[in-house]
């Protein structure tokens, strides 16, 4: 947001960005409708604030030669006092569309503007969503649907989480109001997105009941080499007192001759 010359304290400070996103986001819808509009991202930096435009048909928002965004530009920097150069706007393109409630809530707008029964339109958006690799949708319309007495609709297909932190990472939400002859018309798209381990189609974070079994490891048996036959060691050689000869080999012994008469026993 512009500086306004003096310091804001902490609970001002994010009391004016977001004051600055609502009015920000209110003049880009009213603008951009029939352009795919589908959010907008605000980066400050120290030089200068960047807004990027989320949208599904980009070169409308560009416009010829970028015309319509350098006009976009001069609005954004007139109504929120920014210096020459310190606002930038970009466009960047939904990479799918079907995954972005904003853009279904904008494509259902229309459809009920151009006269089409609630019943096909609703359909069809719950249809595309769920062709788009979405993990549930829902879409609710309210107020005089068909005769005098407002009435809600509810259509839906899939699995939806709606409460705890799985509800606010992984639903996207979009709400329009459609101006019609009988009166207002609400939309409420609803779309859970599925999970992507790289971020682009979904949030990176797992489910908290998703379980992932994995496979055992296959056991490995060492190999038992026979053992190899070796000489058995020598025996240790005896202790003998002191002053004692060691006994003679029996093989080193010298030869004696004996008296044949000895011999006989005479």
């Amino acid at each position: 947001m512009a500086s306004t010359g003096r310091k804001l304290s902490t609970k001002r400070k994010f009391v004016a960005d977001g004051v600055f996103y609502s009015e920000l986001n209110e003049l880009l819808t009213s603008e951009l409708a029939e352009d795919g509009y589908a959010g907008v991202e605000v980066r400050t930096t120290p030089l200068r604030t960047e807004i990027i435009i989320r949208a599904t048909r980009t070169q409308n928002v560009l416009g010829e030669k970028g015309q319509r965004i350098r006009e976009l530009t001069s609005v954004v920097q007139k109504r929120f006092g920014f210096a020459d150069g310190a606002v930038e706007l970009y466009a960047e393109r939904v990479q799918n569309r079907g995954l972005c409630a904003q853009a279904q809530a904008e494509s259902l707008k229309f459809k009920l503007l151009g006269g089409l029964a609630v019943r096909r339109a609703c359909y069809g958006v719950v249809r595309f969503v769920m062709e788009a690799s979405a993990k549930g949708v829902e879409v609710i319309v309210t107020g005089k649907l068909r005769g005098q007495r407002a009435k809600a609709m509810k259509f839906g297909d899939g699995y939806m989480i709606k409460t705890g932190h799985a509800g606010q990472v992984y639903t996207d939400t979009a709400v329009r109001h459609v101006l019609m002859r009988q009166g207002v018309i609400g939309i409420k798209v609803a779309i859970m997105l599925p999970h992507d381990p790289k971020g682009v189609q979904g949030p990176k974070i797992p489910l908290d009941d998703a379980v992932t079994i994995l496979e055992p490891k296959e056991d490995v048996v060492p190999i038992m080499r026979p053992p190899t036959t070796m000489a058995p060691p020598p025996p240790p050689p005896a202790l003998v007192p002191e002053g004692v000869p060691p006994p003679m080999d029996p093989a080193m012994a010298p030869e004696v001759e004996m008296d044949p008469n000895q011999a006989a026993g005479f």
